[in-house]
């Protein structure tokens, strides 16, 4: 719809356990509390009456914003005629929160703290509008501040200017004059049911010093990274953390819903969720940039969720933040989507799905442990894995990009059932299964044949993206990546030039498939990994470049990019696309130091 901002514009704001986005111009437009998946109690991200809370100078002005060095507490400064206005977000931890407890204790808190230089005169609105914009509360002047009254969640706005707004059909706004050198805040407490206990006091200021040391006493211990990228490494590791659900060690894929994939389309889906596949690839990246505890805690959130629920036949794939497996999908015909893109979707029905490839991706980060610590259930779960993948490797399934239309014999799904079977042979000791290396070795060679087979096309000149297909995938880009044939085999190497030529969007961008028009960002990464183990440096930067320059001005990514526009599409931030940045700047790094 017009007036909403470009998915690009927002900044991301977390706790360890919900998210919040702020758009350029001072908007928090949306904020799920006190889980990533809980319904909005801000949600104009998604329609532009479905609730927001604003505050920006009146009249004209330009913007600059940053997050404070490693934290995720941004700081967005308006320049304006009569001076400057410095604005400071931030989703509250708790008192005393450091390291790998980031997240744990959370007081689900939104801090703002205003500070202006010169006189400013600013403009406030407050509309909460909750369970995604369904319903519009009363707000209440009580002792403390302003009140809401109606659903199922209670919100408490305080601070010392919280008079100077009054409400009216269910929002409150108001002009406040900062004189020059004048500080104020405004805090916003979240509390479920409509009896929520809201009571005691947040002192911003010392909120906001304490949310800033916790997300320093995260990075400090992590070794800083090399190289050029190592700014955009940090960052990105930074943002994997505020995706984490630090009650269960889960990490979404993303904090959002039902942004487009294609504006207008309906590739909109909730990705506010615990895949395996991201939790282990997330591992993947955390564990080569040195962060080891939030890679270990990863892993044991993957053996928890899906331990409860893995059996001969089949491994979920998907779970709510807690390891909750009903995840059925509906549709909130009330809002708009964004731009207009419907549906707008809660829940995510590819908890239904089959697929196979999750089984190589779990089993390859246990490998990273080397058994070390399994205890009775993880050494269970692994070999169920395993078994898995030595049995049902030959049948369909969904795939890495989850079709909805078919099964088909992908071959991501191929190659990772054979990592699987790799992985579990050189873990079979450590779990108790070396009775069955055997078995596993004869399915791993006969999974090696087929795909080297079955997978290549003459026509394509590459290894296409299902057996027996001429139609190419990104996803055979992890061939080299993840060991099963070196990027400077012949056919890998005339695989890794098809890709680039048929699937390329220009700027480095990589779609998933030949139909798909913009640049899917997690593929575009593995094609400058790929270009760095085939000795490609130069060009393997270059692409790096292009797809991390195209980042907004916070360093943050989307799913997917427009490559006319470098627009950003997609949930946004993307765990996944961040988890390509890291593992492909290190990769490059490798290969530059030989």
């Amino acid at each position: 719809m017009p007036g909403q901002p470009d998915i690009g514009d927002y900044g991301l704001l977390g706790d360890g356990q919900g998210a919040a986005l702020v758009s350029r111009d001072g908007s928090v437009d949306w904020w799920c509390v006190p889980r990533f998946d809980s319904r909005s109690v801000f949600g104009r991200l998604l329609d532009p009456d479905a609730g927001h809370f604003s505050l920006r100078p009146t009249g004209s002005y330009r913007v600059s914003r940053a997050y404070l060095p490693d934290t995720m507490v941004l700081r967005t400064t308006f320049t304006c005629a009569g001076g400057t206005l410095v604005l400071t977000d931030l989703l509250a931890l708790a008192p005393g929160a450091r390291g790998h407890d980031l997240g744990r204790g959370s007081p689900h808190v939104l801090v703002r703290t205003l500070e202006a230089t010169g006189s400013v005169e600013v403009e406030a609105c407050y509309s909460p509008k909750l369970e995604y914009g369904l319903v519009v509360p009363r707000l209440v002047r009580t002792t403390s501040g302003l009140r809401t009254v109606g659903g199922p969640d209670t919100l408490l706005l305080t601070g010392d200017r919280v008079a100077e707004l009054e409400p009216d059909e269910g929002r409150a706004t108001g002009r406040l004059t900062l004189a020059d050198g004048e500080r104020t805040a405004f805090t916003l407490r979240h509390g479920e049911g409509l009896d929520a206990g809201l009571a005691g006091t947040i002192e911003p200021w010392v909120t906001l010093a304490e949310t800033v040391e916790g997300w320093r006493s995260w990075v400090a211990p992590h070794p800083r990274p090399s190289g050029p990228a190592a700014d955009a490494v940090t960052r990105s590791t930074l943002v994997l953390a505020a995706l984490s659900y630090a009650p269960s060690g889960a990490v979404v894929g993303a904090p959002t819903t039902s942004l487009p994939e294609d504006p207008g389309g309906d590739r909109n889906w909730d990705y506010r969720y615990a895949w395996l596949r991201d939790a282990a690839l997330v591992f993947n990246a955390l564990r080569q940039a040195c962060c080891q505890s939030e890679a270990a805690r990863y892993f044991d959130w993957m053996v928890r969720a899906a331990g409860g629920c893995a059996d001969g036949d089949h491994v979920q794939i998907v779970f709510g933040v807690q390891g909750e497996r009903d995840l059925t999908e509906h549709e909130l015909d009330h809002l708009r989507g964004w731009r207009g893109s419907r549906p707008v979707r809660v829940g995510n029905d590819a908890w239904r799905q089959t697929q196979i490839d999750v089984l190589g991706e779990v089993m390859h980060a246990a490998a990273q442990l080397d058994g070390d610590g399994f205890d009775e259930v993880t050494t269970w779960f692994l070999g169920v894995v395993a078994d898995r993948a030595a049995e049902g490797w030959g049948e369909p399934d969904s795939g890495m990009w989850e079709a909805r239309d078919t099964e088909r014999h992908y071959t991501t799904s191929k190659l990772l059932c054979w990592v699987a079977l790799v992985r579990a042979i050189g873990l079979a000791d450590s779990i108790g299964r070396a009775d069955d290396v055997p078995r596993w070795t004869k399915a791993r060679d006969e999974l090696r044949a087929a795909i080297l087979e079955r997978a290549w096309s003459g026509k394509a000149d590459a290894y296409a993206g299902a057996f027996g297909s001429d139609e190419l995938d990104a996803g055979v880009l992890l061939m080299p990546i993840v060991g099963f044939l070196p990027a400077t085999d012949e056919r890998m190497r005339r695989t890794i030039d098809a890709v680039e030529r048929v699937l390329g969007r220009g700027n480095g961008l990589v779609a998933r498939w030949a139909a798909e028009s913009a640049g899917f960002v997690l593929s575009s990464y593995w094609l400058a990994d790929c270009l760095a183990r085939a000795g490609e440096i130069d060009r393997a930067r270059a692409v790096f470049d292009q797809v991390t320059g195209a980042a907004n001005d916070l360093g943050l990514l989307a799913e997917m990019l427009d490559p006319a526009s470098g627009a950003q599409l997609g949930n946004f931030p993307q765990a996944l696309s961040h988890v390509g940045l890291v593992n492909a700047a290190l990769s490059i790094e490798a290969a530059a130091g030989g």
